[in-house]
């Protein structure tokens, strides 16, 4: 497993173990939702191309490029 992958791994985890204690998922439906979250992160995380509506050659801006 490459480093994306592990990383869309556990995101995907944090987001479904959220969705759980919040109600929007349970315990008995999480295969059915894990692998669909976890496909669309490290799509989502993998895709170069800037974020819809944005200009040619931006990317979102992160608290990180912020001053």
């Amino acid at each position: 497993m490459d480093k994306i992958q592990a990383q869309a791994l556990q995101v995907a985890k944090e987001i479904v173990v959220k969705f759980v204690e919040t109600g929007r998922i349970s315990p008995s439906n999480f295969t059915d939702h894990f692998s669909r979250i976890y496909l669309e992160v490290l799509r989502t995380i993998s895709d170069h191309t800037p974020y819809p509506g944005a200009p040619s050659g931006a990317s979102p801006q992160t608290s990180q490029d912020a001053d």
